[in-house]
């Protein structure tokens, strides 16, 4: 969510809108439009502690509320959908596809896919952790077996052999090695140095 408060208080101690920008993790274009609408409603800093950033979101620009609340589509529930994408076979298509099929049986507006993908993408950017780690290149390997078996058939006899997947990644460059073993033993997995 857009900063409001923190916005009009950094506009307050005449940073420029570059730097006002860059410490509340918004474009120049929202720091140009909030500005501006306070200033056509003469909010400057100091503000009332009662005003969030709910309150002033509303405040400069109760179009937008106006245009929310008339939108009445139904959104997607982002807790399900996040646990559903961690089981194996399941996509956003498919979960759109279920999405579509219980908004027409509760006579709810449904999103369109690329709609619907934005507000995934903007649920999981809430929820995203991240943390760089220094690396040096060369140093390290992250290896694994990689997920479901691969298929493959014996052109001589028409058997169907599984064929597991053998996958190291090298952690500075994320280069992938990536070899297919017919069972996870030990003497079957390549010799790393």
């Amino acid at each position: 969510m857009t900063k409001y408060r923190e916005i009009i208080r950094l506009a307050g101690l005449n940073l420029s809108q570059t730097n006002i920008a860059l410490s509340c993790n918004a474009s120049k274009t929202t720091v140009n439009k909030v500005l501006k609408a306070a200033r056509e409603k003469n909010i400057v800093w100091p503000l009332d502690q009662k005003l969030t950033d709910d309150v002033l979101a509303k405040m400069l620009f109760p179009e937008a509320e106006q245009t929310a609340a008339a939108s009445n589509k139904r959104m997607p529930d982002y807790d399900h959908i996040r646990k559903e994408l961690l089981r194996n076979g399941v996509n956003k298509k498919l979960l759109w596809t279920e999405y579509l099929e219980e908004c027409r049986l509760t006579g709810d507006e449904p999103l369109m896919y690329s709609q619907f993908c934005y507000y995934l993408q903007q649920d999981e950017q809430k929820r995203r952790a991240t943390m760089h780690i220094n690396r040096k290149p060369g140093e390290q390997v992250e290896v694994d077996w990689a997920g479901d078996p691969a298929h493959l058939t014996d052109p001589n006899t028409g058997e169907i052999i599984n064929a597991y997947l053998f996958v190291g990644v090298m952690t500075y460059s994320q280069y992938p090695y990536v070899e297919a073993f017919v069972d996870k033993k030990v003497p079957s997995a390549p010799q790393l140095p």
